[in-house]
């Protein structure tokens, strides 16, 4: 087990570190068949300590509790179907029955995680050497707004810093916002109760105009943080729908090696790059690859979106008969790398994107990252 110590701030809520991870890999990104975010727990409840894992297994979750963590942050979720009952007979409801009684709130990443920007895709991409990459297969965007609001110069500071945790960022830049001086003008009427200014008296107002771009799923909860900081008892504020394109959001990931590679000399490297016991894959060995599709975990689905996209290779786990027989058949490489394989770094990047998010914040915090999960899978080479 490996933990890193954070120092400063205190009285870290799970709510803080639930809106922490949406930000960055939004909960509504997920597939509809998914269960993701917060699972069990008290979103009030302070956290100390915090344990990540690929797995909610029943020793990580032992695991976790063993070494006084608050909250167990994993890939795949453990409430994952409807439940109709919780008894422990059987390990789904034994491993949430011991969680609640030890008072370890459980929180899942799962699809969102795979199909967020920077998130498993791109990290596997990112790890195998791709360039130039763009989602595989591409299931929408996000509608972008600008919010325009105007904050008396003294409280602008504190307004912006309110409302950033809510913004969009721009390519590679996060936390973006323009602001330019002016004056606003009012006139308190009857019954008003204003911060500044008399009833029935024109005011003048040395002003900010603070403009900030976000997605349309997160203006509403601007718009509360917005009313709940801002000095005045009406603030003003536009939201402007915008035309600009946002980056597309979709399942696995597609780019290119820097030059063609012998097939059989790649897979062979990837179980080095990735700490595989094994790589199968399907294809001529001697054959060159360069266009390279993939999909963390089973993505053997998304085999055709590769054959369309014009890809030489689709990289995934959990490949079935059938599926290396169609890739076989339409000529396409296929390398299965595993699903534990190409989805356990997600494990120590999160517990680097935390540790980074949180640094900045100022929390005092632990992290720890599972040292008890392994492939359940062992293999056998027949030598021939």
């Amino acid at each position: 087990m490996h933990s890193f110590h954070l120092y400063g701030m205190t009285n870290l809520k799970l709510s803080d570190i639930t809106g922490i991870i949406n930000k960055k890999y939004p909960f509504a990104l997920a597939e509809e068949w998914d269960n993701v975010g917060l699972q069990l727990g008290n979103p009030a409840t302070e956290i100390t300590r915090i344990m990540v894992a690929l797995d909610p297994l029943p020793q990580v979750i032992t695991s976790a509790i063993n070494s006084n963590c608050d909250l167990l942050i994993t890939h795949h979720p453990l409430i994952f179907s409807p439940l109709r009952q919780i008894t422990s007979s059987t390990t789904t409801g034994s491993s949430i029955l011991k969680a609640a009684q030890s008072n370890l709130a459980l929180l899942a990443m799962h699809t969102n995680y795979d199909i967020a920007q920077d998130g498993l895709n791109d990290l596997l991409a990112k790890r195998i050497g791709l360039e130039q990459t763009r989602p595989l297969k591409i299931t929408g965007r996000n509608e972008l707004i600008k919010l325009v609001v105007f904050v008396p110069e003294e409280q602008l500071a504190t307004v912006r810093a309110a409302l950033l945790p809510h913004t969009e960022s721009i390519g590679n830049y996060q936390d973006c916002s323009f602001s330019a001086a002016g004056e606003g003008t009012f006139l308190p009427l009857a019954g008003a109760q204003p911060t500044i200014g008399t009833i029935g008296k024109l005011e003048k107002v040395a002003e900010q105009r603070l403009e900030l771009l976000l997605r349309r799923d997160q203006l509403s909860k601007a718009i509360r943080t917005l009313l709940a900081v801002h000095p005045y008892e009406e603030p003003a504020f536009d939201c402007y729908p915008l035309l600009n394109e946002a980056p597309p959001k979709g399942l696995g990931r597609i780019g290119s090696l820097t030059e063609p590679v012998r097939l059989a000399d790649w897979a062979a490297n990837l179980a080095e790059t990735l700490e595989c016991r094994s790589v199968r894959f399907v294809g001529d060995p001697a054959g060159m690859i360069q266009k390279i599709a993939l999909c963390s975990g089973s993505g053997a689905s998304l085999l055709r979106d590769a054959i369309r996209a014009g890809s030489d290779l689709l990289l995934t786990g959990d490949v079935k008969y059938h599926e290396a027989r169609e890739a076989e058949a339409q000529g396409i490489a296929l390398v299965d790398a595993g699903h534990f394989g190409t989805e356990i770094l997600m494990v120590a990047a999160i517990r680097d994107f935390l540790t980074n998010a949180l640094q900045q914040a100022g929390h005092t915090i632990e992290i720890l990252t599972a040292d008890c999960e392994q492939d359940p899978f062992r293999t056998i080479t027949r030598h021939l």
